[in-house]
């Protein structure tokens, strides 16, 4: 199987903690033996230290995106570090050189891509563009909520959904000032017209991923039903439970 697995900077430094990149890179060592495995990070503390200071000192937003990327990259290096002799001794500064990369067998990390691409939007294309299997998203929270849970109490969970029906929640929660989306609207979109099969979960145990591959995790899947008309649709079915479309008649 190919996978792309974003690491999100929140998840893999928070702080500089050598200890998460060798936990990560344990788990990613497992997940290989039986995948291709690509890997994105993103920037963390550090990086929004940077951008914040690089504001302050008049940058314009598209230079604050640069340096966002370069300390993506960095946190790329230190992963290939820990990873060693199984990971791609260079992170790849675009989608080709990554999928060039992957042919000598090795584990692939990399950072940020382009300016105004966030780490999910390019994980998202980085799986489109290598044809990957699955796509999984380790972020802070644990899947993909009705709304913010670090701010709604009640916001409920979706264990299935479609790539429509993210795309309909990630454009709600954008739209309230402060809100924190599970997923970037671009890589939803990319998600949506690539059909990827897509895993949202809590990161901050690396060995959650490798179970995710073989189902076991507590996250939200993305996915469009491939069945016939009369096959029971799963993730619709669930998207309506919680009553999160019924404006809508709970269309997919």
């Amino acid at each position: 199987m190919k996978i792309v697995v974003s690491v999100g900077g929140s998840v893999l430094a928070r702080a500089l903690v050598p200890e998460k990149f060798r936990s990560y890179a344990a788990a990613l060592k497992e997940l290989s033996k039986k995948n291709t495995v690509f890997i994105v990070t993103g920037g963390g503390q550090a990086a929004r230290d940077y951008i914040k200071a690089a504001r302050e000192l008049g940058s314009d937003e598209a230079t604050c995106d640069i340096i966002g990327i370069q300390l993506t990259r960095l946190n790329a290096r230190l992963l290939i570090a820990a990873l060693g002799d199984v990971a791609y001794h260079e992170p790849p500064l675009n989608y080709m050189e990554a999928k060039n990369a992957s042919l000598c067998g090795k584990i692939v990390v990399m950072g940020g891509v382009s300016p105004g691409h966030t780490t999910d939007a390019v994980s998202a294309i980085l799986a489109e563009y290598v044809g990957a299997d699955l796509l999984i998203n380790a972020t802070s929270i644990d899947g993909v909520y009705t709304s913010d849970p670090k701010k709604n109490k009640n916001a409920k969970k979706f264990e299935t959904m479609t790539p429509k029906q993210l795309i309909e929640v990630v454009m709600r929660t954008e739209m309230v000032a402060g809100a924190n989306s599970p997923i970037d609207l671009l890589a939803a979109k990319v998600i949506e017209r690539s059909n990827i099969r897509t895993i949202v979960l809590n990161g901050e145990n690396p060995k959650d991923i490798v179970k995710a591959v073989s189902g076991k995790h507590k996250g939200t899947v993305i996915e469009k039903n491939n069945g016939s008309k009369g096959d029971k649709d799963e993730s619709g079915e669930d998207a309506c439970n919680l009553g999160y479309f019924r404006d809508k008649g709970c269309t997919l």
